[in-house]
């Protein structure tokens, strides 16, 4: 198992890299997160949800996406808490004190997936949540030394050098947390480091005699981690540069819930792109190529605060200077006439106007549609994958120019008369590279990312090459149990 000192550690990194190394051995590999809180989801194979890194972990092993690696997802919804997902489906919501008490009841789950996971692997890759020092929460834990201590796993500590402090928060853990728990602790690796690493030989040195943990490497920056999806929204602006050689500029509006914001990696990746990041509280430039409006976890409180913002306007002031609109699920929905909710699924306000450039109302219901999909775009015929998660319908005179056509007969999405504004629920249409490249020339820019999907597996490729030359993972196999 391999927690953290702190979030964004590079636990999820690390264990895709070692999902890849391993697989490369001959080995059956699984990957599994306990508990893991991320609005970045993807669709399983047996119809569930599970957090976007144990997706990529997945793939990185060479196997289907399954419930199993991440039976508990929470999905913050803003001020209404978050929602609950066990082993795959919605289970309710609760804010994070009501959480606390739901949590030891859930262990039951987690173990239930676990032990699944045991019978078909020779080995399991366990990535814990957060920070291992968290002793405030250490009570009813199924997330970290909770989950360790019960399924009896040893545990690998990750400090972040790039951050700063990286011996004190090891040696810091160690002196936190109760005997038994550091008991369990086999040895750590030290993450991101920038530089001569003969310079941190006397840190490695120091970690191990205060801690009496041994070290598993010192693990350089590893640049392409940028073209693999990200978790956390908190690394959007990390992720989002803008390149001086770039001709086309694309808004992405950050929403407050952003959800399922890997949907613009492949975007970002061009280099004809300059994505820029636009939060709320920001004035929208005047001279965009496409504003993209993305999914939401809590699509009328995001609507709302783009109301209370102004930047609904400066949107509506974009399109009617006769620049290209795309809403994606939520950003779908946000860009009809109006949204209700009149069983307060989201429980936020019961109804809100939306932006109107769309000819469509949006109904939100209790029950979440999951499922891949594949289909051709109306627009040029051309191949469509991706999958869809929401909650509710959209209907509306504009349905009738649907965005794409569905392998199972039905028309999804819409398109306005002009052409210029799309709306869709299908996630992950950009990583279609012949739908990207028809789009950004529609655009009047160029496609120069010859294949977004090959990109993926390369990065995961070097990951694994990087972290067989700095992390004993000999040593690291020695130790699992």
């Amino acid at each position: 198992m391999f927690q953290g000192t702190g979030s964004d550690v590079g636990k999820s990194l690390i264990v895709a890299g070692l999902c890849r190394a391993l697989k490369r051995r001959g080995l059956a590999v699984r990957p599994f997160k306990p508990q893991n809180m991320s609005n970045n989801a993807a669709v399983t194979i047996d119809g569930g949800e599970i957090g976007r890194a144990q997706a990529l972990q997945a793939r990185a092993c060479g196997v289907p996406s399954h419930t199993d690696f991440n039976p508990v997802l929470l999905k913050p919804q803003g001020g209404n808490g978050s929602q609950i997902v066990v082993q795959g489906r919605v289970r309710g919501t609760a804010k994070a004190a009501e959480y606390q008490s739901l949590k030891p009841g859930l262990m039951s789950s987690v173990m239930e997936s676990f032990s699944r996971l045991k019978e078909t692997a020779d080995i399991v890759l366990v990535e814990g949540a957060g920070s291992a020092a968290e002793i405030n929460l250490r009570a009813g834990d199924i997330a970290n030394m909770g989950f360790a201590r019960q399924a009896d796993v040893p545990v690998v500590l990750i400090g972040d050098i790039d951050r700063g402090g990286v011996i004190a928060s090891l040696v810091g853990t160690k002196a936190v947390i109760d005997m038994a728990d550091a008991a369990q602790i086999c040895g750590f690796l030290v993450n991101r480091f920038r530089g001569d690493p003969s310079l941190f030989d006397a840190g490695i040195k120091e970690i191990e005699q205060r801690t009496g943990w041994r070290s598993f490497g010192l693990i350089p920056h590893y640049e392409d981690a940028a073209r693999l999806p990200a978790e956390d929204a908190l690394a959007l602006r990390a992720r989002v540069k803008e390149k001086a050689e770039a001709t086309l500029n694309i808004a992405m509006i950050a929403l407050p819930s952003i959800s399922n914001f890997d949907d613009f990696d492949p975007l970002a990746a061009e280099p004809d792109v300059n994505l820029l990041r636009i939060a709320p509280h920001e004035a929208l430039p005047a001279h965009l190529d496409c504003v993209i409006l993305p999914g939401s976890k809590a699509t009328l409180s995001d609507l709302s605060v783009l109301h209370e913002s102004g930047l609904l306007h400066d949107i509506i002031a974009h399109s009617r200077r006769g620049g290209a609109i795309v809403g994606l699920c939520g950003g779908y929905q946000m860009l009809g006439r109006s949204i209700s909710d009149p069983a307060g699924a989201e429980g936020g306000p019961e109804r809100l106007e939306g932006l109107g450039l769309l000819d469509l109302e949006t109904v939100i219901a209790t029950e979440k549609r999951l499922s891949e999909v594949h289909g051709r775009s109306r627009d040029g015929d051309l191949p469509l994958d991706g999958y869809e998660m929401h909650m509710g319908t959209t209907d509306g005179p504009d349905r009738g120019r649907p965005f794409a056509y569905l392998s199972d007969g039905t028309e999804e999405g819409a398109v306005s008369a002009d052409g210029r504004i799309i709306g869709t629920y299908l996630h992950g249409i950009f990583a279609n590279d012949a739908f990207r490249k028809a789009f950004l020339r529609r655009l009047g820019g160029d496609s120069r990312l010859p294949a977004f999907e090959q990109g993926v597996e390369a990065a995961l490729d070097g990951l694994a090459d990087h972290l067989e030359l700095h992390c004993d993972i000999d040593g690291l196999l020695h130790n699992a149990r």
